[in-house]
């Protein structure tokens, strides 16, 4: 293709006049297994949006009802079904549990190609190549008033709770997380988006529209991915920033998070639920490590990525391997029904869409979710912008730099919320 980069821009600014929207993009990271570069859903054949309870089982029946794309999202609240953990925390973002839809239109991009399953795809490509963007509006957007939920003082004494909590043998290792927001705040959901795959093109990026609500989603994470027989997991458990200036000192910081031992424990830890996850699914003997401690460059922070595969028993459903892995081990923690429960004793903010996987099935019944991170979640009824951010806390955590980690991380989309 001619122009790869601005063909998916056409396509980002054709599909947002849809009420109902889901584009993904990989940025030509091809991080293997590499599945679709950039795809699309716009618009609903058929919907299914449901709460915590049966949710899952509700998918499966309409996964089963027909073979088709489908696109949507699980939050991280549907583990109620899993772990019987209810969280009584404030929601001003509101995301359904789960939401998947069968769109009118799929659009499969790349460098060589541009795919349209939909009726009248010459019309429909004919629209997106001629689609004329709307003129900016001249009035500049003031840049939102970011808060944090915790202060600093009370998240210091929160980590050192947790790690009595590890030292009484309750975990290994827990993640905790804490919200950054912004209350009457007007932004342009696809004009942020643009500004954050730029600064932050990373592999698991989405813009994601249900309604008034909105994903702006730059994560580097995936959470669960099946080919054929295959079923993979990529955890990330382990940050340190990059310093593109300085190249020497950028390549330091990579191999000090190659030898830290604290990242090391808190990877080996999340490897390890996650083999058991997996064991859970697959047959006897499958389930590997492919790679552990990976060290991966990613515009802002290196990270520590592991890969973990097996091989699936015959006839198991999505939403058995959903039950048997969901909520992610890296935003959860070791052992996984313990630190669910501590993170709703000490967090204060309902994860929802947050920290939960964004994705899509494929007709054949493969599939790739991302996990969401680095995202922007935005409310455009009632005016509300939230991110969080959070880091794995071990007994060998010092307090003073998860503080630091977690600034670091919200660093970027601070940047990109800036004049926006």
């Amino acid at each position: 293709m001619h122009d790869f980069g601005k063909m998916k821009q056409k396509v980002l600014n054709w599909v947002q006049r849809f009420n109902t929207f889901c584009f993904l993009d990989n940025h030509q990271y091809h991080i293997e297994p590499h599945t679709q570069e950039c795809i699309a859903g716009a618009g609903i054949k058929r919907k299914l949006l449901a709460g915590a309870g049966d949710a899952l089982d509700q998918l499966q029946r309409f996964i089963d009802e027909k073979r088709s794309w489908l696109f949507g999202h699980l939050s991280y609240d549907l583990k109620n079904e899993q772990e019987e953990s209810f969280s009584l925390h404030p929601d001003n973002i509101q995301f359904p549990d789960l939401f998947f839809f069968e769109p009118a239109i799929i659009i499969r991009l790349n460098e060589k190609e541009m795919i349209i399953d939909a009726d009248e795809p010459a019309e429909i490509f004919e629209a997106i190549t001629s689609y004329a963007v709307p003129s900016a509006i001249t009035k500049k957007e003031s840049t939102p008033f970011i808060q944090n939920r915790i202060q600093k003082e009370e998240y210091l004494s929160i980590i050192r709770r947790l790690q009595k909590h590890i030292l009484l043998g309750d975990c290994y290792e827990i993640n905790f997380c804490q919200e950054f927001y912004a209350e009457q705040v007007e932004i342009d959901p696809v004009l942020v988006y643009k500004k954050l795959a730029h600064i932050s093109p990373n592999p698991f990026s989405a813009l994601y529209r249900v309604g008034d609500k909105w994903l702006i989603c730059a994560s580097p994470e995936r959470f669960l991915m099946k080919k054929g027989n295959t079923i993979l997991s990529q955890p990330i458990k382990g940050t340190s920033k990059r310093i593109p200036d300085d190249r020497q000192e950028d390549e330091k910081s990579k191999k000090e998070l190659l030898h830290s031992d604290k990242d090391r424990s808190e990877n080996v830890m999340i490897v390890d639920l996650v083999r058991n996850d997996l064991s859970k699914i697959c047959e006897e003997g499958t389930v590997k490590v492919d790679e552990l401690y990976g060290i991966y460059s990613f515009p802002q922070v290196h990270q520590m990525i592991s890969t973990i595969s097996g091989q699936l028993r015959k006839s198991v459903s999505f939403s058995e391997m959903i039950k048997a892995t969901f909520p992610m081990g890296s935003m959860t923690g070791a052992p996984k029904k313990r630190v669910i429960e501590l993170i709703e004793r000490y967090e204060k903010t309902k994860r929802g869409i947050f920290s939960g996987a964004l994705g899509y099935i494929s007709p054949a019944g493969n599939f790739d979710l991302n996990v969401v991170i680095r995202s922007v979640m935005y409310n455009a009824s009632l005016a509300y912008l939230s991110f969080q951010a959070g880091s794995g806390i071990t007994f060998y955590s010092d307090p003073e730099n998860e503080w630091e980690e977690c600034l670091l991380k919200a660093e970027a989309i601070k940047n990109v919320l800036s004049n926006n």
